[in-house]
């Protein structure tokens, strides 16, 4: 079972591509971090995933069905979709912000069933807030917001998590705590499509890394043949250094850390 994209391309009416040609697959276990500067349509590439933005041509296979066969629900079933943290203007509580992930499950005007409570409940649980059931989403932290986020997607038992930069604006703590849900999830076997701008994020949460620039996909492959100095220097149009460290722990342990070099 895989998501399989071929041969992607979208433009806006009137406009060129933004995006070309764009063929990558995951499969249960894998977790591909999208890398790419700002403009180079990695949100875009997401939202055509999602069915919201419509291919110009191409491809996308959903555990073997036609993506454009899906109804909506049928695609919300397959594909659970993890924003970047915001605020809410309603006052809903985390609970209920959670709940909001079985609609595709529900039947219209259908109400929440004891059950559906207890799939969100247990979402809570899985990524470690279930104390925040009962608190207003608008009055929590950033972090706490995107733990919300990934419990509501989780509620939605799709097998396929999307999720746009979800450590953006997230301070160490909170971007290692998502990032350990993350690698969790993977071995769980669930597959995780992901953009970041953080390439150490390839290393620490990634078995796939695909390097986007101009709509295109450049390179895409395992992490420590992909990230190099000369890939992301040419990406970012910066000097970057891919170093290694090791962890004096038991057993001992070898990192890669990627390091901007300002002269």
């Amino acid at each position: 079972m895989s998501f399989v994209v071929e041969s992607l391309c979208f433009n806006y009416p009137g406009q060129p591509n933004l995006l070309n040609g764009i063929s990558f697959s995951v499969a249960k276990g894998d977790v591909l971090c999208l890398l790419g500067p700002n403009g180079t349509g990695k949100t875009t590439l997401l939202r055509c995933l999602l069915g919201i933005n419509k291919m110009k041509q191409g491809k996308i296979r959903i555990g073997g069905r036609d993506s454009t066969s899906l109804t909506p629900k049928e695609l919300a079933r397959a594909v659970a979709y993890v924003p970047q943290a915001t605020t809410s203007v309603f006052p809903y509580e985390v609970l209920d912000m959670v709940l909001m992930g079985r609609n595709p499950h529900l039947k219209a005007i259908a109400t929440p069933t004891p059950r559906d409570k207890e799939i969100a409940q247990a979402a809570l649980a899985d990524v470690g807030i279930s104390h925040l059931a009962k608190k207003p989403f608008s009055e929590i932290s950033g972090g706490e917001r995107q733990l919300v986020l990934i419990a509501r997607a989780l509620a939605q038992q799709s097998a396929w998590l999307i999720m746009d930069e979800p450590t953006a604006s997230l301070d160490y703590g909170n971007q290692t705590r998502i990032l350990k849900i993350i690698n969790e999830l993977a071995r769980a076997e669930f597959a995780i499509i992901m953009t970041s701008h953080f390439p150490n994020h390839a290393f620490l949460a990634c078995n796939k890394v695909a390097i986007m620039k101009g709509g295109k996909i450049l390179a895409i492959g395992n992490p420590d043949e992909i990230v190099t100095d000369t890939s992301l220097s040419d990406l970012y149009a910066a000097r970057i250094k891919v170093v290694s460290a090791q962890i004096r722990e038991k057993p001992r342990q070898e990192i890669k850390v990627c390091v901007p070099l300002l002269a």
